[in-house]
């Protein structure tokens, strides 16, 4: 993906910030200063930034389970916050930023301070061919009046103020970005994802996953078991209620901040309150599978039955089943329960497996 050219600006150089990347800060930073510069602003504190990068963040490491780095800074620190703020994995950034800004923990101070050594001076190393090695391992009140002597970069330093210290972006760079904001959006979001499925290869879905999910869709599945509650009862696998037309919730069997989709094959009909209960734990498969089988092989025998409803699974199969390998295997006419149960454990148990592998927490619904 290409940055826009400019006459006036080494926009090659822009476009090399994260050739050599082993650790996430560099994303989180610079998507900090774009962030700040759409929003007006042109002289930016590190705490500022440093609040910034923590809240966006927050999402992937909290709900999503991302490893952003093998030792990553930003991903512990994340983690601390939660722990002392209890706040919920769905925290909105606004008050996550907040919560930030009013934090006197003494080892959160510490360790914002830490994302700052080194990030807002090496991410600008592209343009600076005249500092090389150790060059660059000098106090940090030092290495920014080096920085300062450079020209045409992207942004320049105020004196060292440790978390007050302010960066002042470039004029001309400030018209770039804000002129070409979107594109250094998309190309930024490009080179993330190309970072995380490094470090994440095992996860689905990562381009879903670099901000909060949108409002997810499942009005069809949900008409589809309400219709399918009409003419069948229907127990519910967590708290074993029977289900009714007025309170079914549509759950995602491995959750979704995990899949970042929503395939029929790993949802199923719940309550609400046990939906909202299960949050986005990992069934106990031992307890469940068994009994979402069942479930799920009640409805493939109803859609097989009525044309009602095998009318309405196709209007589901339409959004909900983007993999034709999968709809033959676990939805072809002719299967025995035991044919079924197999089918459908082959699909689904990898993908529980790869999750639990990621941290997802097991849970047991308890009344």
């Amino acid at each position: 993906m290409q940055l826009p050219y400019s006459d006036e600006l080494e926009v090659p150089y822009l476009s090399r910030l994260f050739d050599n990347t082993s650790e996430c800060y560099k994303f989180f930073w610079f998507q900090a200063i774009i962030t700040k510069i759409s929003e007006g602003k042109k002289e930016i504190s590190y705490e500022e930034l440093v609040d910034e990068m923590i809240a966006d963040a927050w999402y992937m490491v909290t709900e999503y389970h991302l490893n952003l780095g093998p030792r990553d800074t930003l991903e512990s620190l994340v983690h601390y916050v939660q722990g002392i703020s209890q706040m919920k994995s769905s925290e909105k950034k606004e008050n996550v930023i907040q919560y930030l800004k009013n934090c006197t923990d003494k080892e959160v101070i510490r360790r914002k301070r830490v994302l700052t050594k080194n990030v807002p001076y090496r991410i600008q190393a592209p343009f600076m061919h005249s500092m090389k090695g150790k060059e660059w391992d000098v106090p940090e009140g030092e290495l920014i009046a080096k920085i300062n002597r450079e020209s045409r970069l992207m942004y320049y330093f105020d004196e060292l103020k440790g978390m007050k210290t302010k960066i002042k972006i470039n004029q001309d760079w400030l018209v770039y970005m804000q002129k070409n904001q979107e594109i250094v959006k998309g190309w930024l979001q490009f080179r993330m994802i190309m970072y995380l499925q490094r470090r994440n290869p095992s996860v689905p879905g990562i381009a879903d996953k670099l901000y909060p999910p949108q409002e997810r869709k499942l009005e069809k599945v949900q008409k589809y078991w309400k219709l399918l509650l009409t003419m069948q009862p229907v127990t519910e696998i967590y708290g074993h209620q029977l289900l009714s037309e007025k309170d079914v919730s549509i759950d995602h069997f491995v959750p979704w901040s995990y899949v970042a989709h929503d395939e029929f094959w790993n949802l199923h009909p719940t309550t609400r309150s046990i939906n909202s209960s299960k949050s986005n734990n990992l069934p106990d498969w031992n307890t469940y599978f068994p009994l979402l089988a069942q479930i799920e092989y009640l409805s493939y025998e109803m859609l097989w039955k009525y044309d009602i409803i095998h009318n309405e699974f196709e209007k589901c199969a339409k959004e909900h089943l983007n993999n034709n390998e999968i709809q033959r295997k676990v939805y072809r006419k002719g299967l025995s329960f035991v044919e079924f149960t197999a089918a459908l454990e082959e699909v689904l148990q990898p993908v529980y497996t790869s999750a639990k592998n990621c941290g997802f927490k097991n849970w047991i619904y308890e009344t």
